[in-house]
């Protein structure tokens, strides 16, 4: 009886295990440049691509600083994950990439207004980002 009962658990353990992946697409956040998906949801949590500073109206960058393109990537990242039925709330990590360490400071200010309880996790990290105009790319990870 025992191993039929461990079957039997083991059987739903499977079951219940999300082991698809299904991609999210919004058309209040930027079309995606390429061959990837603006997200994927899997296993009980939204991954969100990487999101420049993009108007999702006219897909040009938004000018202005550091604070203004921050503003537009969270605003980009928040439309990407309503459409996958979550929240910037339930975000659990965050990768923030910066054409200049000197911006931290600025960037950091705006984020801070969108991640106003328990901020995710995040790193933080200078790069060469895909347009030369982009000063800040964001990416996150969140809870469905």
């Amino acid at each position: 009886m025992n191993n039929l009962v461990a079957s039997l658990v083991s059987s739903t353990l499977l079951l219940a295990t999300p082991t698809s992946k299904e991609a999210v697409s919004t058309k209040d956040a930027p079309a995606v440049a390429g061959p990837y998906s603006q997200a994927i949801k899997a296993g009980g949590f939204v991954f969100v691509a990487g999101q420049l500073a993009r108007d999702p109206a006219t897909n040009k960058l938004v000018e202005g600083d550091v604070k203004a393109q921050t503003e537009r990537v969270l605003k980009n990242l928040s439309a990407i994950l309503v459409a996958a039925g979550t929240t910037l709330d339930r975000a659990v990590k965050t990768t923030v990439f910066l054409k200049n360490a000197s911006d931290f400071q600025s960037m950091n200010e705006v984020y801070a207004k969108f991640f106003t309880s328990v901020p995710p996790a995040r790193t933080t990290v200078q790069a060469v980002l895909p347009s030369e105009a982009a000063l800040v790319e964001i990416d996150v990870i969140a809870l469905q």
